[in-house]
């Protein structure tokens, strides 16, 4: 199991290969004499090596004929039985390269060009990645655009990073994607239609050297106090004026209507002698004859 910073790197490299040059699961996996028998040599689960380091479950493991071939041949050397015991697991992939027109099998780099390169336009026009540890064959089909290579070192199976030439590519193919979005089918670029967009929002300004100058705007106009309706002037539709509550009001009706008398309370038991004596008189009693009856 990779760890996980180099999980991560495998994964956005198998990502990069799938945007940029079609890659698509089941990854297809062309492998040769070499890597198989150095995966039976440090007794690497190879398969499950392939998933982890691919970043998929679907992984499709082919061997040429020529391969096969090479590892019949050489049955003598050490885990080479393992190699052919594994090399029967995986799926067979015709190169053409047959005992009858070809009695010798191929070198395993011109066998594996045939089959990821045919025309020689230096394109992987099958997706195929290619699993080996000859540093010649590795070396050349970093020329070759769109590849991934995986090699065994010291029992981990290892992803190598993206070549130069694939780089480039994938740079080219961005800057091209990025054209065709600014420049689109009816010739107006995508710039025009962002001011479009800038004074539908109510963005204002005009364009000085090439760069949008924003003018000063108004107040919000959903902050803005609203203005009081004024008080219609017909006759009909006035509402009639209520009664003054305050003090004020007051003075004002009664200088209209006229003076009106205040009636003031007196507390008769608090009342002294003197008091008794003026209401007495008012009333038109004499004081004397009150103190006859009382006699």
């Amino acid at each position: 199991m990779p760890r996980a910073k180099r999980a991560k790197q495998y994964r956005k490299v198998m990502s990069q290969y799938c945007m940029n040059f079609g890659f698509r699961t089941p990854y297809q996996v062309l492998v040769d004499s070499s890597i198989l028998a150095d995966a039976c040599r440090f007794k690497m689960d190879f398969v499950k090596g392939l998933q982890q380091n691919l970043q998929a479950k679907d992984i499709k493991p082919l061997v040429t004929t020529c391969t096969m071939r090479k590892l019949y041949g050489s049955k003598g050397e050490p885990c080479v039985e393992d190699a052919i015991t594994l090399g029967k697991t995986f799926e067979r992939r015709r190169c053409g390269h047959t005992p009858e027109t070809h009695p010798e099998p191929l070198p395993e780099l011109e066998c594996l060009s045939s089959c990821i390169d045919p025309k020689g336009s230096g394109k992987n026009s099958f997706h195929y990645c290619l699993g080996t540890n000859d540093i010649n064959i590795r070396s050349y089909f970093r020329g070759v655009q769109g590849v991934p290579l995986l090699y065994i070192s010291r029992s981990v199976l290892i992803l190598e990073p993206m070549a130069p030439g694939s780089v480039a590519q994938r740079s080219r193919d961005e800057r091209a994607k990025l054209r065709a979005e600014i420049l689109r089918p009816g010739g107006k670029r995508k710039r025009d239609e962002d001011d479009e967009d800038d004074s539908r929002s109510g963005a204002q300004g005009e364009r000085v050297g090439g760069k949008l100058v924003k003018k000063a705007k108004g107040p919000n106009p959903l902050s803005v106090k609203k203005p009081k309706k004024k008080p219609a002037t017909d006759g009909l539709s006035s509402k009639p004026k209520t009664t003054p509550t305050t003090a004020e009001g007051a003075e004002a009706s009664t200088s209209v209507e006229g003076p009106k008398r205040k009636r003031k309370r007196k507390n008769k038991s608090a009342a002294g002698p003197k008091d008794e004596a003026a209401g007495a008189a008012e009333a038109g009693e004499p004081h004397g004859a009150e103190e006859a009856v009382e006699a």
